[in-house]
């Protein structure tokens, strides 16, 4: 559980460190941690903020879901595959996949990887 250094009924204010890390075990993910640092049970209504950590060689599965989500790279370097094709990334990447786009995350450079993941809240 985080002890959040402030947290109302409309704030929450963490250190990203106090939120709780679970390794990633969907098929395919390799030496990945996820940090959900807002989600429904913080109250977010409509959008929701993950941490993805990853190992170097670490991956996140290749998959696809019916919601877009955005990403920003915190730190590291490696490659992301999405629409077929394999890109470099680099810290301070800004990165948009559309709903139903195969993709995934590699740490592939020796180094380890850090980006938010912003999805939004989903009603299955």
């Amino acid at each position: 559980m985080t002890v959040p250094i402030f947290q109302g009924d409309a704030v929450k204010h963490v250190h990203y460190d106090e939120v709780e890390s679970k390794q990633a075990k969907e098929a395919g993910a390799e030496g990945v941690e996820v940090r959900w640092l807002i989600s429904e049970d913080d109250g977010a209504p409509h959008f929701y903020m993950r941490r993805f950590e990853l190992v170097p060689g670490g991956r996140t599965p290749r998959h696809t879901h019916p919601w877009e989500h955005e990403v920003y790279i915190l730190e590291g370097e490696g490659t992301l595959y999405c629409e077929g094709a394999e890109r470099p990334f680099r810290p301070h990447d800004v990165v948009y996949i559309a709903a139903q786009e195969e993709h995934c995350f590699l740490a592939d450079r020796g180094i380890p990887v850090a980006f938010l993941c912003l999805i939004p809240r989903r009603d299955d």
